[in-house]
């Protein structure tokens, strides 16, 4: 975990960095193992208040479902310069459900479609404009402004922010028991795909795939 993923805490903020520059902070085995202890042993600290992740370099994270780690967040802040994709179907695979409903639950089914179905990468600005992101500044600022929130949520009421995040949770809480094996299937099938092969080999050598829907 040393490695992976760093963690300092002050002021009842703790501040968890994804710590793979070299590999744009994707997700790999160790990175995630890390990111479930940290998690772990924050939650039981009872003088952490607020939570802010983010990723060394000039990216947060980049590979494995790299929008689920942000989109699980309660607020996200982004510098101008960001952008987010989910391009799926441009190499033949199908989101995994539970990251489509989180999806659908931020920004709404309309967008969801869009975003899906496209595979075309959104300007932070825009989703700025659909609330994939709470807030969106510049570069230089983008720590101040990260502090700046944490800071004000962590000086709130501690009992006040459980109630309040209870609330929500629970407010949603029926998207938990929709049955979704059969989307799954779905799923596993694109991924062992011929088209989800053609679509990765197309990634990596910069050409447009050629689809035959087997």
């Amino acid at each position: 975990m040393a490695d992976d993923i760093r963690c300092a805490t002050a002021d009842g903020v703790a501040t968890v960095i994804l710590n793979r520059p070299e590999k744009r902070n994707a997700l790999n085995r160790a990175l995630l193992d890390g990111l479930t202890a940290c998690f772990a042993r924050l939650e039981d600290d009872p003088a952490v208040r607020v939570v802010v992740v983010r990723g060394a370099g000039p990216a947060f994270c980049a590979g494995m479902d790299l929008d689920e780690l942000a989109l699980h967040c309660d607020l996200r802040i982004a510098a101008e310069p960001a952008r987010f994709a989910m391009p799926l179907a441009r190499i033949g695979l199908v989101v995994p459900f539970t990251l489509g409903q989180k999806l659908v639950e931020i920004i709404g089914p309309a967008h969801t479609r869009h975003l899906l179905l496209t595979g075309r990468p959104l300007p932070a600005r825009r989703a700025w404009e659909i609330g994939m992101v709470h807030e969106v500044v510049a570069p230089a600022d983008l720590e101040r402004a990260t502090a700046e929130l944490a800071r004000t949520i962590a000086g709130n009421a501690p009992l006040a922010l459980a109630g309040l995040k209870a609330t929500i949770a629970r407010a949603i809480s029926a998207r938990e028991g929709v049955e979704h094996a059969d989307l799954d299937a779905l799923a596993a099938r694109a991924r062992k795909s011929q088209d989800a092969k053609e679509g990765v080999r197309a990634m990596l050598k910069k050409r447009r795939p050629v689809f035959r829907g087997e």
